[in-house]
């Protein structure tokens, strides 16, 4: 749908420049050298994954001074302002490392425990043109001019559905049932990060399925989801929190379905 863009509110256009200020820190390193070290949980880290938050928060800090942080890198800092920033400054650190476009800067806002707003740019992607897509509540989900909308597939046999992180739901009763769906799908692919939240709000495919991932992951894409008309849970359909570790989004004919059809408990 083509159609004249929302004007972004300050907090989107400090969010956009924000963005921007980290991915300035990021092409510059991409594909170069640069120190990696590994977290408790074996996921990586990098010298450009703090450089690049650090430049997020003083690009918000410097408008928003009485704002909190949340940062994937940096922690918490004033966590119980009224207004809280969340922050995942290269989300797709393996995929960065490794020297492959797939991740993304990261930048939601919540208000009073409500994620009303979110940026995620991929600055590599498209051949290094890059991606923006940014959503408000109330003002839509957009990529430049054209207002995002997810697709009207509402039955199996016409959806698309992608994967990502899928260890703890493979330790639980719902594999079986995710097996068992599978051949009633059109089509089931693994686009993971970024990628298939942006395609997902753009009709490109029809529900994204995972059950390990940090609200600092998802918070940016949840609201362009949501904004696109989509349906943005929990992998048992509960609303995101600060502490949610799975998704199932998808649009609204489908989330029902799926939700009954995986009937998904984490693991004990």
């Amino acid at each position: 749908m083509n159609v004249k863009s929302a004007v972004p509110s300050p907090y989107i256009q400090a969010a956009r420049a924000a963005a921007e200020a980290a991915n300035t820190v990021i092409r510059r390193a991409y594909r170069g050298n640069f120190e990696v070290r590994y977290k408790a949980d074996a996921s990586p880290v990098t010298e450009v994954d703090i450089a690049a938050e650090r430049a997020i928060k003083a690009s918000l800090q410097a408008q928003f001074p009485d704002h909190g942080f949340y940062g994937e890198e940096l922690g918490r800092e004033s966590a119980d302002a009224e207004y809280l920033w969340l922050i995942d400054p290269i989300d797709g650190t393996k995929a960065f490392v490794r020297g492959y476009p797939l991740f993304s800067v990261q930048i939601a806002l919540m208000h009073r425990g409500e994620l009303i707003a979110g940026v995620s740019s991929a600055p590599e992607w498209n051949g290094g043109s890059g991606e923006l897509v940014w959503a408000e509540k109330g003002q839509g989900a957009w990529l430049g001019e054209q207002r995002l909308q997810v697709s009207a597939t509402d039955d199996f046999a016409h959806a698309t559905l992608s994967t990502g992180n899928l260890a703890r739901l493979a330790r639980s009763a719902a594999w079986p049932r995710l097996g068992a769906l599978i051949p009633r799908l059109h089509r089931i692919r693994g686009y993971g990060d970024f990628l298939h939240y942006h395609w997902l709000a753009s009709a490109k495919l029809d529900a994204v399925v995972e059950s390990d991932v940090n609200i600092l992951d998802i918070a940016a894409l949840s609201v362009i989801v949501h904004e696109a008309g989509g349906v943005f849970t929990d992998l048992e359909g509960q609303p995101l929190t600060l502490d949610t570790s799975s998704v199932l989004a998808s649009t609204p004919g489908l989330h029902a379905q799926l939700l009954q059809e995986l009937a998904y408990q984490p693991p004990a």
